[in-house]
Formats: C-alpha cells, sequence, structure tokens
C-alpha cells in the first residue's frame, strides 16, 4: 500500500531554483499584504472578478461549461441552475464559499473533504459527500484517438485507510518547523488526486483543497487572482507535471517534485497577476487608453478583450476594442488568433522610432 511520508521536505535535498520560487511568492506575499489593508476597495472588486473566473475555469478544466452571462447570473446573482452542467457550477460555486468565508474552520481534516464533495455536488441528482464504493481509473486519448488507461487510482475498498493515513501525514508534517508548508501543500494535492477518493469531481475538490490550505497559510492571492482559471489557461503542463509525479505513486517510488514546480509557479503567476491588477486598478486618474495599453502590456500571456474588461469594469468593450486595433496598428501589440478565440499581447518587436 502506498506509504505516505513527506520527510524529504525537512532534508534540505530539494531542487534549487524552489528557493528562488517561494522566496519570489514570499515577497509578492508580504507586499500584497500592505497593500489590501490600505486598499480594501480594490481588492473587494478583484475578489468579485476572480470568483467567477475561478467557478468557470475549475468547471471548465472538467469540460464542465455554460456561456460566460450565465455563470456570472449563477455566481453573483445566486440564479438557479437550468440543467446539469449549471447544477456542477453552482455548487462549486458554493463549495468555494465555504472555502473563502470559512476557511479559518475547516482543514485538511476527512470530515471537512466530505463537507467540501457534498456542497459541491449538493444540485446534482447523485449528490457527493461519500467517498467512491467502486473503483475508478483515469483515461486518456493517445494520438491515435485509441482510449487508454493513464492512472489506476486507490481501490474503492481501500480509499477510506488511504485518506486516514494522507491526513496524518500531511498534520504530522505540518507540525514539523522544519518543513515549508508552501511546499507540503502540493504534495498532499498530488496524493489526493491519486487516491481519487470520489467517484466524481476530484479535480474540482483537489483545486478547493489547495485553496484551503493556501488561505491557511496566508498565501491568499487566489481570492483575488483565480488559481484556478490560471491552471485552466496552461492546463497542458498541469496535466503533464502531474503525470509526471504520479509514475511510480503506488510503489513509492514517485517524485513529486515536477507537480510541486508547477503548484508554485501557478501561485508565482497569481501573485504576478495581483501586483499588476492593483497597479492598474489603483491608476483610476490615468486615462482609459492608457490603462487598456498598461493591462495588455503588462500581462504574462495572452488577453481577449473580455479579459480586459474583467481588469477593468468600468471601461466599455467597444473602447477596449478601438485601443487594441490602435495598438496593433501602431506595432505596440500583436494580434492573436481570430473571431471569439482573439488575444492580444505585447509586441514581440517594438515600434520603430
Amino acid at each position: 500500500m502506498k506509504r505516505f511520508d513527506y520527510s524529504f521536505l525537512a532534508q534540505g535535498q530539494l531542487p534549487a531554483g524552489f528557493v528562488n520560487l517561494t522566496n519570489a511568492i514570499s515577497e509578492l506575499k508580504a507586499a500584497g499584504a500592505v497593500r489590501r489593508e490600505a486598499n480594501p476597495g480594490i481588492f473587494s472588486g478583484l475578489e468579485r472578478i476572480a470568483r467567477v473566473q475561478s467557478v468557470k475555469g475549475s468547471n471548465e478544466i472538467e469540460g464542465i461549461v455554460t456561456s460566460e452571462a450565465r455563470v456570472r447570473a449563477i455566481v453573483n446573482q445566486g440564479s438557479a441552475p437550468a440543467n446539469h452542467s449549471e447544477m456542477e457550477i453552482a455548487g462549486y460555486r458554493d463549495a468555494l464559499g465555504l472555502v473563502h468565508e470559512g476557511f479559518s474552520r475547516l482543514d485538511a481534516r476527512e470530515r471537512d473533504i466530505l463537507q467540501l464533495h457534498g456542497a459541491m455536488l449538493s444540485y446534482t441528482p447523485q449528490g457527493g459527500g461519500l467517498y467512491k464504493t467502486g473503483d475508478n481509473v483515469i483515461v486518456e486519448l493517445d494520438e491515435a484517438g485509441r482510449r487508454r488507461v493513464r492512472f489506476s487510482p486507490t481501490p474503492a475498498a481501500e480509499t477510506p485507510q488511504a485518506m486516514e493515513q494522507l491526513v496524518y501525514a500531511y498534520m504530522d508534517a505540518r507540525d514539523d518547523g522544519g518543513v515549508n508548508q508552501l511546499l507540503l501543500i502540493p504534495c498532499f494535492v498530488l496524493d489526493f488526486l491519486c487516491i481519487h477518493p470520489f467517484s466524481d469531481g476530484n479535480g474540482r475538490i483537489s483545486r478547493l483543497l489547495s485553496l484551503l490550505l493556501l488561505y491557511k497559510n496566508g498565501f491568499d492571492a487566489g481570492k483575488y487572482i483565480s488559481f484556478e482559471e490560471q491552471i485552466n489557461r496552461s492546463r497542458g503542463l498541469y496535466y503533464e507535471a502531474l503525470r509526471q509525479s504520479s509514475g511510480g505513486w503506488h510503489d513509492n517510488a514517485n517524485s513529486y517534485f515536477p507537480f510541486m514546480e508547477n503548484f508554485l509557479q501557478t501561485l508565482l503567476l497569481c501573485y504576478k497577476e495581483l501586483d499588476k491588477r492593483f497597479a492598474v486598478q489603483q491608476s483610476g486618474r490615468v486615462t482609459k487608453k492608457q490603462r487598456i495599453e498598461a493591462t495588455v502590456l503588462g500581462s504574462l500571456l495572452p488577453v481577449s478583450i473580455r479579459e480586459i474588461a474583467e481588469v477593468l469594469p468600468d471601461v466599455s468593450p467597444t473602447t477596449i476594442e478601438a485601443v487594441l486595433g490602435e495598438m496593433v496598428r501602431t506595432g505596440l501589440a500583436e494580434k492573436l488568433g481570430a473571431g471569439r478565440g482573439t488575444k492580444y499581447c505585447r509586441s514581440l518587436s517594438p515600434p520603430a522610432g
């Protein structure tokens, strides 16, 4: 049976790059805390935007989608779900609310994990809050379009004991002063995903647990910049890291490092995005054109008109589109894709002169 042991985190045998990642996150975390105290209004606005993106992004990763307008109505207005996909979306909204408002009372306990799962599937006919009763497998398509088993999680009969041991191992490591909590969290999340304790919703619960444990350790960027949406935008890298770190898991021969690195990079991206969005929101006296330009030029990833509108809710999409057109004409930005998939990024070839 899988043995859960995180003692390696206290033995100083970690990749050198992890130190740089954790230091960068900690520096941005400290800056964010000061800004939040001084600018509660800006952060409240960012939280409202992030909550919609989190509900949309986490479900979209699993192929659960509805229109942008419906996601907003369900999250912001409490609109009743009209179909099964919207039941899943409404459930994630409620479970995310539990994490946001109740993280101080929740923990990496089995009862709390089951509570989150129950809330997340509370609108669906099958419901939630119970471990799987049948074995499950993780299937993928190969290059020829054939389905194959990528990973076989813990059997249903062994799941309760595995979850119990996972929680105990996490609590032991959490109480070890030599263990960096920011490195411990992705190890716990990886093991949860490999156990795959539920018949449905494991990926979404793993992201809620990520937020919960980050919040409990003071890393709250995911409350203002959607952690789930950052994963969604780079889901290929996320799944590759998960694949690498789950290899040999049943035999205690896996490496946590690929998944840990992806987790830390995603969190760092959230903090960098928070830093950028705060600067944009704070610059209210700057012209709308300058704020749109700053949003595009400061973004680490290509952005769409919709995404810019989320960052700048007081600027109309028509104005954004006009400024983007001018930025492309003058060589300040590049247009990527077409139609609904159109995005914009900083030009790789700056304008002459």
